[in-house]
């Protein structure tokens, strides 16, 4: 079992490898980058990812939502009174938010934007989708980059661009998915200035170009925002770059997918073939070499502003000396880790196919079964 780092009462290797397995099984693209960090940076990394992600489905999954949030709350003021609730994601985020100082502001922000969800919120413009991006998302990069020892607002401004940005290419990628779960979170003020009413095009959501012209106008606020990233990025202790530049040339290759599949993300899904992502990552050791970039200071969005001064007002921890933490690098040598993280990807895309395969047998199986019911009531 892999050892920790984290020096809390609350975390422990058990814990911390229940949080591995959630990640496991529903954030590949983060399971595989993650290790790309530091080991110490890379246990406290799962254990805020394994909380967010079990945090999410507990809303998502249930057709209880405001029940669920209710429970989540109580959950996080357990975590922050320093008694977590016996769940390892709790306990291991618990010890997280001891170490590093993580303000409470964030992970209330993360379940703010779980409740807009909840309500079926629509966005009227580019500034609500940010809005939302900056609590699903800009929340998960400022506490992350807490756990890099970044603390400096312009460094927590930028992570919160990378956040905003990979959740617009969420949403640029699931349009279509969205939409027939009854969720809409493209700009209505775009769509309807190509012609097309949200309302209407909700009830029978098809792939028309007004609603890929929207998409790519998305793609390319993303883009900027990936650009800016790149500085925050830069700023990072360099054995932590790899794994964040890993993030954002994953998530930016998406929107380019949904680009090549000519921006209709509502008749299939972009998936972005492994031998793309191999390609993307020899990347990261020409990404990490780069020097810092300390250009004029480039403010925050004005939706994620907000989470930068709940940083800044936050106190900074005894064990964090400075404006970032001495990182140790991994033993491994950068080409050992990407070769390691390529090898990785590849076995977790071997083990979707099978898994997909599985589905599909099963599915079939069933579509058979109902048939033959039917047709013998027929009878």
């Amino acid at each position: 079992m892999q050892p920790t780092d984290l020096d809390a009462c609350f975390a422990s290797a058990e814990d911390l490898a229940a949080c591995r397995d959630t990640l496991r099984d529903g954030s590949r693209s983060f399971y595989a980058a993650s290790f790309l960090l530091p080991q110490q940076v890379c246990d406290a990394a799962v254990a805020l990812y394994a909380f967010c992600r079990v945090a999410d489905d507990a809303v998502d999954l249930t057709d209880e939502r405001v029940r669920a949030l209710a429970d989540l709350r109580e959950r996080l003021a357990m975590i922050y009174a320093g008694q977590p609730r016996p769940i390892p994601a709790d306990q291991a985020f618990s010890a997280v938010v001891r170490r590093y100082g993580i303000p409470r502001d964030l992970p209330e922000a993360l379940f703010e934007g779980f409740q807009w969800d909840a309500e079926g919120r629509r966005y009227a413009d580019l500034s609500g989708v940010y809005a939302y991006s900056a609590r699903v998302a800009g929340t998960v990069g400022a506490m992350m980059t807490l756990l890099m020892g970044g603390r400096d607002p312009q460094v927590i401004a930028r992570a919160c661009d990378l956040g905003v940005a990979m959740q617009l290419t969420n949403i640029a990628r699931d349009v279509g998915e969205d939409a027939r779960a009854g969720r809409l979170y493209l700009p209505q003020d775009w769509l309807r200035e190509e012609g097309v009413d949200p309302d209407a095009w909700l009830r029978d959501p098809v792939y028309e170009d007004g609603v890929g012209r929207t998409v790519a106008r998305l793609l390319e606020a993303a883009e900027v925002l990936y650009e800016r990233a790149g500085v925050g990025i830069s700023q990072l202790p360099r054995s932590c770059r790899a794994g964040i530049h890993a993030a954002r040339f994953l998530y930016a290759e998406i929107g380019r997918e949904v680009v090549r599949n000519g921006y209709d993300s509502v008749s299939s899904r972009a998936v972005v073939p492994f031998t793309r992502k191999a390609s993307l990552l020899s990347r990261i050791l020409v990404a990490t070499a780069v020097p810092e970039r300390r250009g004029r200071e480039i403010p925050a969005l004005a939706e994620t502003q907000y989470l930068v001064d709940a940083v800044a007002r936050a106190p900074t921890p005894p064990d964090v000396r400075g404006s970032l933490v001495l990182v140790r690098p991994s033993k491994r040598s950068l080409d050992e880790q990407v070769a390691w993280v390529l090898d990785l990807f590849e076995r977790l895309e071997e083990r979707d196919r099978k898994r997909m395969a599985y589905m599909r047998s099963v599915a079939m199986m069933e579509h058979t079964a109902r048939a033959a019911k039917r047709h013998g009531q027929a009878g």
